[in-house]
């Protein structure tokens, strides 16, 4: 069954391909077109096609790269051409040359495409900062009020490298948090890279009184241990929380689960079985799912990445279909959800319909 899955989607991913290919060689070349040229064409289109593939398989930073970069190409492509396409097929109707007409189509193709990207990759390498105000109750804490930052999503590798997670410390560091979480996804499928920049060097800058805490993602795997992945993260100063519970300050109980894919993952009642109750309880959770459970466990704060908001428009459909919150503030009696669209990025480089944050989050304790 997974064969005959895998062969549908390669021969539909190839389909697609020959047809974007098909229609950009119509459309961008010369009148008097060799035979060179198309063979070099379609090489071209070959090469990109599979870079993504033949990256992942190989590790090969530069395959990588384009493979990221073609993904971005292909998914505007798959809703560009096929509008083109139809434009030329009503403009013949018309008495303006065929030539001239695709040709006109394929320059306006191209220039929507080089728009797209260029203001996806200023969406997705330029974060802002979303801020939220919520009021929990305190119970026996004797806090008046906390400064959370949070981000997820960051996938810090070859794309989204050194200089994005000096931003990151930057922006962060910037609002002078009291403390700092990380709700997975880290890493981009590889810790290796995040170690060869010494991104780990870098966010041992990252500053905050209560300390810097996290949760792993879907995203954040190692060919070795877990145990090898998790001090990768301590060794910038990130404490990490594999399905534990900490008591910060006997202010609150700040509890961080396993991603939702892990089969040793604990239940919620089972977790947090044993903390104070008369506390405020934040929770760290990768993927936001379970809304009502967390709820129901008497958590006050879960804090969630994992949607990207769909990361390209129009993605942000689907996550707001899967998800009870893809986005933003919600709240379910005691509980707040808030969910952030993501630091970084997952393949394609680009952001369009949402973009990069940091969320600032100030509680007030009643």
């Amino acid at each position: 069954m997974v064969i005959l899955v895998f062969i549908i989607t390669l021969l539909l991913y190839g389909g697609l391909v020959y047809y974007i290919g098909w229609r950009g060689l119509h459309w961008l070349r010369p009148k008097s077109s060799t035979r060179r040229f198309k063979i070099l064409y379609s090489l071209v289109i070959v090469l990109a096609a599979t870079s993504f593939i033949v990256g992942r398989m190989t590790g090969l930073t530069f395959i990588n790269i384009i493979g990221a970069y073609w993904m971005a190409c292909f998914y505007l492509l798959l809703l560009l051409v096929p509008l083109a396409h139809v434009t030329v097929i009503l403009l013949r109707l018309t008495r303006l040359p065929r030539h001239g007409t695709q040709k006109w189509a394929g320059f306006i193709t191209l220039g929507l495409l080089i728009f797209f990207m260029a203001w996806g990759s200023y969406n997705a390498f330029s974060p802002v900062v979303r801020d939220y105000e919520i009021q929990i109750d305190k119970g026996s804490s004797t806090l008046d009020e906390l400064h959370i930052v949070m981000a997820a999503d960051m996938h810090f590798g070859l794309l989204s490298g050194k200089d994005h997670a000096e931003r990151f410390v930057k922006e962060t560091n910037a609002l002078n948090p009291d403390i700092i979480l990380l709700p997975g996804d880290l890493f981009d499928d590889d810790v290796q890279p995040f170690l060869d920049q010494e991104i780990d060097k870098i966010l041992s800058k990252l500053q905050a009184p209560l300390g810097v805490y996290a949760s792993l993602g879907n995203h954040d795997r190692h060919d070795g241990t877990m145990k090898e992945l998790i001090e990768s993260l301590e060794q910038g100063g990130i404490t990490v929380l594999y399905d534990e519970t900490v008591d910060v300050e006997g202010q609150f109980t700040l509890i961080g689960r396993k991603d939702r894919i892990d089969d040793e993952r604990l239940p919620l009642d089972a977790l947090i079985n044993g903390v104070n109750q008369t506390k405020p309880k934040i929770l760290i959770d990768h993927q936001p799912y379970d809304l009502d459970i967390a709820q129901q466990e008497g958590i006050d704060l879960m804090v969630s990445g994992h949607t990207h908001r769909g990361q390209i428009f129009p993605g942000s459909l689907l996550t707001d279909m899967i998800y009870e919150n893809d986005w933003g503030h919600l709240q379910k009696e005691q509980m707040h959800s808030i969910v952030t669209s993501g630091f970084g990025f997952w393949g394609p480089p680009i952001r369009l319909g949402t973009r990069a944050e940091v969320v600032s989050i100030r509680v007030e304790f009643e």
